[in-house]
């Protein structure tokens, strides 16, 4: 049965006391939209499924959109460590299987929130460090970077677990991706545009279709479409750099890649590491875990379900502290966190079902062994992926903003917070990413290399700036007398385990598993 969780609805608490209501002309000139707690135009919620043929086609979506950013930091990091074709096959396929496990675990005992554990790229300029400082001979074979970065990021987990993407940044390199090859790029921006969102409603009886896998039917069609483009010779005489992420041919991951593999521990070898290096990881760590805390409230909307409670919160930030140790130890090439396009396809397919995301899993392992399968798909050029996730990136983006409504936005101060903190978290992070090298040195440049990446890092990352900002501001300017104002009283109930009636509906253990966990722990 679908779900759109309008009976979800929980009673607005009664407001303070306070001046009487001031008469407004745009009452009179048209309807007014009350906060609401959760979306009303979803078509199925966190605990309503599709039928199962469609949640097999939603789980593949899923997939192939993870896709995109795999073979992305695939290609950034394999190359400077020395790696072939062969090496990029195996390490996509390391992350896809550990994407896989990680998702399973956070939408079983984590969040329980719909949202894909992908690769995170605020552990690139820490990585890229260790590249440096070992590319000065001292391996006895260039795979053993990647043994050294097994060690580092396993190390770092602990950090991560006690403290319990950056979508902004992201926005900028999708277009940035895009306009490598514009011919196919924007084809697959204005297609999917049209398509999901005009033909639907011209064409009705496809309107299901057209809403739920325009993505899949518009990406295959671009994909063809730069193939005929490849074979057609269109592509002969320009530089390597545009053949590169043009023609459909030159990944070689369906050369290289092995038809079965399974990713096992310690596959790069025996691990070594410097101290200083997973300092350098903590920066990569803290930016992380802010991050998927953003996604995590962003997937919680699309998904009709509540804010997560902090306990909620706690707990899937150190299971995902606890993925990081995994990775180490199968040798990821990063570590992970919450995808934001994934999120974002919730909002695009208006399906925010647990179970897609759980079935999706099953795609990301499967590829990740039968690597024939996955070189195939991993083969799509980025620019498709760019497109397309200018749209998803766009959709959370649009969430984030949507949380607002529970402030005061007729307030100044509330004006000032918001206003603040965005232009200086883009400001600073760009001008971080815009002075950081491809060796990775940032503007952050001491005697210590781990400080420099840790501060590097951080401030790279837009949404951490953005907390820290907004934070500060929103604590120390006129705090404890603009209560309501701040929208404390809403965020009040989600504070606390028992705080909302709902938070045990949509964050409870399956199959009775917290009664043998000890309520610390939950």
């Amino acid at each position: 049965m679908v779900e759109t969780g309008h009976h979800h609805q929980h009673p607005p608490a009664p407001a303070a006391a306070g001046p009487p209501p001031v008469s407004s002309m745009a009452i009179s000139r048209g309807t007014t939209w009350t906060p609401a707690e959760q979306l009303h135009h979803l078509q199925y919620c966190i605990h309503s499924n599709p039928s199962w043929h469609e949640t097999f086609v939603l789980a593949f979506q899923h997939y192939i959109v993870m896709l995109g950013t795999t073979v992305l930091i695939a290609n950034t990091l394999v190359t400077p460590m020395g790696g072939d074709a062969e090496d990029k096959a195996r390490v996509i396929q390391t992350i896809l299987f550990m994407s896989g496990i990680n998702t399973l675990l956070q939408t079983l005992i984590g969040t329980r929130l719909p949202t894909v554990m992908g690769v995170s790229f605020a552990y690139v300029l820490p990585v890229l460090s260790i590249i440096r400082d070992y590319n000065d001979g001292q391996f006895q074979t260039e795979k053993q970077v990647p043994a050294y970065n097994e060690n580092s990021t396993r190390i770092s987990n602990h950090f991560f677990i006690r403290q319990h993407h950056n979508w902004i940044r992201s926005s900028v390199g999708e277009l940035d991706k895009l306009a490598n090859c514009v011919e196919i790029g924007l084809p697959m921006l204005i297609l999917l545009i049209l398509s999901q969102q005009y033909l639907r409603f011209l064409l009705r009886k496809i309107q299901m279709i057209l809403e739920r896998y325009a993505l899949l039917v518009c990406l295959a069609l671009i994909w063809a479409f730069a193939a005929i483009l490849t074979v057609s010779g269109a592509y002969n005489n320009v530089s390597v750099a545009t053949k590169l992420s043009c023609r459909t041919d030159r990944s070689f991951l369906m050369s290289a890649a092995p038809w079965i593999s399974i990713p096992y521990p310690f596959q790069w070898g025996t691990p070594i590491f410097r101290a200083s290096h997973v300092f350098g990881m903590f920066g990569a760590a803290i930016v992380a875990s802010a991050e998927s805390t953003g996604v995590f409230f962003a997937a919680s909307r699309l998904a009709g379900a509540t804010a997560p409670p902090a306990h909620v919160v706690s707990r899937s930030v150190g299971l995902q502290g606890v993925g990081v140790l995994l990775e180490g130890i199968f040798g990821s090439i990063t570590g992970n966190t919450a995808s934001v396009e994934n999120v974002g396809l919730l909002g695009l397919t208006r399906i925010g079902s647990r179970r897609v995301v759980q079935i999706s899993t099953g795609f990301m392992i499967f590829f990740a062994i039968f690597g024939k399968f996955g070189a195939f798909f991993a083969s799509i050029p980025l620019p498709i992926f760019g497109g397309v996730y200018c749209i998803l990136l766009g959709i959370v983006a649009a969430v984030g903003i949507s949380f607002i409504q529970f402030t005061d936005t007729n307030s100044m101060r509330n004006m000032y917070v918001v206003g603040v903190s965005l232009f200086l978290s883009l400001s600073i992070a760009q001008y971080f990413i815009s002075n950081t090298t491809r060796a990775g040195y940032g503007p952050v440049r001491t005697a210590g290399g781990w400080f420099n990446d840790i501060l590097n890092t951080i401030f790279a990352s837009a949404p951490f700036v953005a907390i820290t900002v907004a934070t500060v501001l929103d604590n120390t300017l006129e705090a404890r007398h603009a209560i309501n104002e701040r929208g404390i009283p809403w965020w009040k109930p989600f504070q606390h385990r028992n705080g909302d009636g709902r938070n045990e509906e949509f964050y409870s253990f399956p199959l009775r598993v917290g009664e043998y966990i000890p309520t610390r722990f939950l």
